[in-house]
């Protein structure tokens, strides 16, 4: 309810409305007369001081408080936006967690004699006897050839390999499941701890062929070049693979080596590739 003596309006330009008149009334002392009306007129004017400075408090207030929603406004947008790029982080991280578990199944290695790989002999070159050499018989009187399941173990230490005659070969490695193969490791020395002092023996030219168990039927997987001038461990992707058949033979054919005509020399094989499901195998 408006006080009584206000005039409704701009609470700035509220003037009192006086109950007095501001002339004295004849017979009147003027001076008496101003006195009572100031006395008269203070009530009024107090009150309208307090309403406006009630109503400019209350003007910034409601400008605070808008200034707050609209910064709560910013937070809870910021607070969405936080909430959305955590969830793709988190989908992004199970991505990269999934595509890690894929690589490591893609690269493990089937030609590993301790997981049950095998060499078959019978399609298999001939292992190389140095002792055919006289020198090689003066300097390895006591050694034997290794094995071509030498190919199939992690120990690549200087000398450790398998070799055969001349600078064409092959090895037939028995895996020891169906696989999926998707790419082929081979690995030599470098001429730094060759026994011979050169790596002029070490594999070049590669063909990588998929085998039936009875051998009748070979399908080219992939070719590719070792390098003795880049990594002694070099990994090929088989460009034509995966197929949608497994393999459980898989025949490198070498043929060509860097130089060396009496033999050539490999210390290691792994076949990458994803196991084929149960349903899959025929």
């Amino acid at each position: 309810m408006r006080p009584k003596g206000l005039i409704e309006g701009d609470p700035k330009k509220q003037q009192p409305v006086p109950s007095l008149p501001r002339e004295a009334p004849p017979g009147k002392p003027r001076r008496l007369w101003q006195r009572m009306l100031e006395q008269s007129l203070f009530p009024f004017q107090e009150l309208a001081l307090v309403s406006a400075e009630d109503l400019k408090t209350l003007r910034n207030l409601r400008v605070f408080l808008a200034e707050q929603s609209q910064e709560m406004q910013r937070v809870l947008e910021e607070v969405a936006q936080l909430r959305a790029e955590i969830s793709s982080a988190k989908e992004a991280n199970q991505a990269a967690s999934e595509m890690a578990s894929e690589f490591d199944v893609e690269m493990s290695d089937w030609a590993l004699k301790s997981s049950g790989a095998t060499i078959d002999t019978q399609r298999t070159s001939e292992t190389y006897d140095c002792k055919e050499n006289w020198g090689c018989r003066v300097l390895c009187f006591f050694c034997t050839a290794n094995p071509p399941d030498t190919i199939l173990e992690p120990d690549v230490s200087p000398g450790n390999c398998w070799s055969f005659r001349g600078h064409q070969g092959q090895v037939v490695i028995r895996l020891p499941a169906r696989v999926h193969v998707t790419a082929v490791t081979v690995q030599h020395i470098f001429k730094e701890v060759s026994p011979s002092g050169t790596v002029m023996s070490a594999p070049r030219d590669v063909a990588v062929f998929g085998v039936d168990a009875a051998g009748e039927e070979e399908t080219l997987l992939g070719t590719f070049t070792y390098s003795v001038a880049k990594e002694a461990i070099q990994t090929f992707p088989l460009k034509i693979a995966p197929l949608p058949r497994a393999f459980a033979y898989i025949k490198l054919l070498v043929k060509s080596n860097w130089g060396n005509p009496a033999y050539t020399c490999i210390y290691r094989v792994q076949v990458h590739g994803k196991m084929a499901k149960p349903e899959s195998l025929d």
